[in-house]
């Protein structure tokens, strides 16, 4: 069998760059992690592609809650579209109700434009109250895979959640998990799951150089950075546990 994928997040151009140095599997091409990912701006998507590993972008116009409205749809096909114009390989979708169930609906009108891309289903899937009927809804349409921390924070706390879900996707689709996946963390993952990707940042912190941006609010007191050592030490790791 092949040895354990590595996606890894990014959101900027430098940290493209790290990522492909290090190794990563796939990347998923991001604005704004610190919010949870957003779509990438235009000039990014065209700086990955044509990719030299699998690109897959971020499809959310803005940071808070995947309750999407008809603008923002138009938005969302929009960028779909400036995905496919770059050459990339996929776009990360999701989108909920208020009571936190997938918007079927909205889903449906987004894997649509999105045909002929990848599909990979974010964490919107976590605030689903019955991840049973969410993992239909991601295979009725076609998604690869869902990326879920379990419906918890971070995925190493969730990990018997994760097997359940494991369990209900029946092999149809990839269980990928992330949120809190670090070289320290992804062994508790290991020992208990069998997936065959995990979804990482492999980033480092680092305090602002300039402390008049934190004084002005410009940038946070620190900064994650992908780092290409980490990355490569990830990929090891899970070249290490990949059945063989």
């Amino acid at each position: 069998m092949s040895d354990i994928k590595l996606e890894v997040c990014v959101d900027d151009a430098d940290g493209l760059y790290a990522a492909i140095e290090g190794g990563a599997d796939r990347i998923e091409l991001c604005a704004a992690l610190s919010v949870g990912g957003l779509t990438p701006n235009p000039g990014l998507m065209a700086l990955a592609g044509p990719p030299r590993v699998p690109v897959y972008a971020m499809i959310r116009p803005r940071p808070g809650d995947f309750i999407f409205s008809t603008a923002d749809l138009d938005a969302m096909r929009r960028d779909i579209d400036a995905v496919r114009d770059a050459g990339l390989a996929g776009v990360v979708l999701g989108a909920s109700l208020a009571d936190g169930r997938l918007d079927t609906s909205m889903l449906t009108k987004l894997s649509g434009h999105a045909a002929g891309l990848g599909m990979t289903l974010h964490r919107a899937f976590d605030l689903a109250p019955d991840f049973a009927e969410a993992m239909e809804i991601a295979v009725d349409l076609g998604f690869e895979r869902i990326l879920t921390s379990g419906g918890a924070r971070s995925a190493p706390q969730a990990i018997d959640r994760l097997s359940e879900i494991i369990g209900l996707a029946k092999a149809r689709l990839s269980i990928m998990p992330g949120s809190g996946v670090t070289l320290k963390t992804v062994d508790a993952l290991l020992d208990h799951l069998t997936v065959s990707e995990v979804h990482s940042s492999c980033s480092i912190s680092e305090p602002a150089q300039d402390p008049r941006l934190v004084d002005m609010g410009f940038v946070s007191s620190d900064r994650r950075r992908t780092d290409p050592e980490t990355v490569r030490a990830m990929k090891a790791k899970l070249a290490a546990r990949s059945p063989r």
